[in-house]
């Protein structure tokens, strides 16, 4: 995969995601554990969805920590040193920042500051083992790991939210768009990604992400060396990130018989038709299974919000419910060819609504 460096714009807008959309989110927070004193969240470049989500912040280069008191005490520890807290300012909207050296001695000492006894540790997996060490060490504290809890807030989307997730799927459709051109007018595959690529950022995309498949969509991969061949069996993987929100999808452009780009296509409607509140997500995969065959590993639906590979954190007994926002694909892979079809969808209390689907 691609480099997990993050290069785009990330500032706080308030007219798109206000202060109460935060308060509402730590309110759920404390309700989902009414012993709760406070949180502590960790968060890096690489993981870093549930500190977005609760205090906008996008650690782009160093680590950051966020210290959030049930009384309304709120502190964001950033890494780089003194110069980089002017930089972080614009990006949360947490108004105490400061420096992150010793996580675990802030911490305690911002826990007895606030007489805090029950915290809840968010992003603790990601945390370097001597913090999470420490954290958890803090005498006459009790911390509870809690990532998976907010998680589970992050599935149902807001309106702001869903706003924010539509906006992303039509900077993927735009840069798709782009992408289907720039290969039928006999571009090289480096070129006909790039083209994709470019677009998105014109269209004001924060990270874009990218892998591409040259033997007909059996495996993908990123760019090591530029390929000028013309791309005459490509399949492209494409992420993009609009205001924090990413929307994904496989493009089969060409290459894959027309038969086993239409069994995509079925495997997908059925799919489609499936993913609805109270279905199990295996109750998906299985639909689209029964429609085309045995898939392509790729082909199961994902979660996708703040951060790609949300899904991880899901089972093949998680049932989905409305709010929700699901990248749904369906792929063949067999001993002649391979072709994957996607959407984005929204699930809704009454069923789903395509967000972003090729050729849509």
């Amino acid at each position: 995969m691609h480099s997990t460096l993050l290069v785009g714009p990330a500032d706080w807008d308030p007219t798109r995601l206000p202060r109460e959309e935060f308060s509402a989110r730590l309110e759920a927070l404390w309700q989902a554990d009414p012993s709760a004193d406070g949180a502590i969240l960790y968060g890096n470049s690489r993981h870093h969805a549930e500190l977005a989500y609760l205090t906008h912040f996008t650690p782009k280069l160093e680590a950051a920590l966020g210290l959030i008191a049930r009384s309304r005490d709120a502190r964001l520890l950033v890494g780089g040193g003194v110069n980089m807290l002017p930089a972080a300012k614009p990006l949360t909207w947490i108004e105490n920042i400061q420096v992150l050296r010793d996580g675990g001695a802030a911490a305690a000492e911002w826990a007895r500051a606030q007489g805090l006894r029950r915290l809840l540790m968010i992003g603790g997996g990601a945390m370097p083992e001597n913090m999470h060490g420490a954290i958890t060490r803090i005498p006459d504290v009790t911390c509870v790991e809690t990532t998976a809890l907010v998680r589970r807030l992050m599935r149902r989307k807001s309106a702001r939210e869903l706003a924010l997730t539509k906006a992303a799927c039509a900077t993927l459709a735009t840069a798709t768009a782009a992408l289907t051109d720039a290969q039928r007018s006999g571009a090289g595959a480096t070129a006909t990604v790039l083209a994709a690529e470019q677009m998105a950022w014109e269209q004001g995309a924060q990270d874009v992400r990218t892998l591409f498949s040259l033997d007909y969509g059996r495996t993908f991969r990123p760019f090591s060396v530029p390929i000028e061949a013309p791309a005459g069996s490509l399949s492209v993987y494409l992420a993009v990130r609009h205001h924090g929100y990413w929307a994904e999808g496989f493009v089969t452009l060409a290459g894959a018989a027309d038969s086993v780009l239409q069994r995509a296509r079925t495997g997908l409607q059925a799919g489609l038709t499936a993913a609805r509140p109270g279905v199990a997500r295996q109750a998906v995969a299985d639909a689209i299974a029964r429609a085309i065959g045995e898939v392509h590993p790729v082909a199961r639906p994902a979660v996708v919000s703040l951060g790609l590979g949300l899904d991880d954190a899901g089972d093949a007994a998680d049932v989905f419910s409305g709010g929700e926002v699901l990248s749904l694909r369906s792929g063949v892979l067999d001993q002649d060819a391979a072709a994957i079809a996607s959407a984005m969808i929204a699930v809704h209390d009454q069923g789903n609504e395509v967000l972003w689907q090729q050729d849509a």
